[in-house]
């Protein structure tokens, strides 16, 4: 993948992600300087599925048949129809996506009724970062993996990274942001393993310091840039890439 294929694809990661990520309700007490607020609690369950640039979209209009298919989503998040024109389906689930193409149908059509479901799927990718020999976007394989594999994707973490407390973040159901972190030291020994099956575009991300170090990541990356710009997303990239 060339330098800016990679950065375009981290922008409109980091763009989905950080959509609407606001804090919720507080987790347990982590250690000092932590801000525990900023996150909403953990959940194992899958949240639906949202369709992102790259996938296909097979959207049925039941009240006019022949418009019915099977439709890219554009790098733009914007899938083109017939009549309708290009309709902003990116994060959306199958029904809000339904809904949206509903309703710019119904400029042309009277009462339409339109089903949407996802027919093919673009690139899964996750974001590793922090103290890890390569940083950047990564596609995940076709079995699951969890947070130790991403670090092996990144080239493995750096003799600074602080192992016992590997951070796994990942957009709510809720769109806030969830965080949890992996004792790799303890699994390594035969301890019981905490880790998560990763999902497209959780972050991974290898402190130095701590889970402390968490603040700055955020700060700087997700609760200021609300909404995200395309300047800051490139400006972002930049500093993944240039060590």
């Amino acid at each position: 993948m060339s330098e800016m294929s990679r950065r375009g694809a981290l922008t409109g990661a980091l763009a989905l992600l950080t959509l609407s990520a606001c804090a919720s309700r507080p987790r347990a007490a982590d250690p000092a300087g932590f801000e525990p607020a900023r996150f909403s609690p953990w959940t194992d369950s899958a949240p639906p599925y949202r369709v992102y640039p790259g996938d296909t979209l097979a959207v049925t209009v039941h009240t006019a048949p022949e418009l019915s298919g099977e439709y890219l989503i554009g790098p733009d998040g914007r899938a083109s129809l017939p009549l309708a024109g290009a309709v902003m389906v990116a994060g959306a689930t199958a029904p809000e996506a339904a809904r949206a193409i509903a309703e710019r149908y119904a400029r042309t059509l009277r009462d339409p009724i339109v089903e949407a479901r996802p027919a093919g799927f673009g690139s899964q990718r996750i974001l590793v970062g922090g103290e890890v020999e390569s940083p950047g976007l990564y596609d995940l394989p076709t079995h699951r993996i969890g947070a130790m594999e991403a670090l092996l994707l990144a080239g493995g973490p750096t003799i600074r990274a602080r192992r016992s407390e590997i951070v796994v973040m990942r957009r709510a159901d809720d769109g806030g942001l969830m965080m949890r972190t992996v004792n790799l030291v303890r699994a390594e020994r035969g301890g019981p393993s905490d880790s998560v099956p990763l999902a497209r575009f959780d972050i991974v991300f290898a402190p130095r310091r701590g889970i402390a170090e968490v603040n700055d990541f955020i700060e700087l990356y997700v609760r200021n840039i609300l909404p995200i710009d395309n300047a800051f997303a490139f400006a972002m990239a930049n500093a993944v890439f240039s060590d």
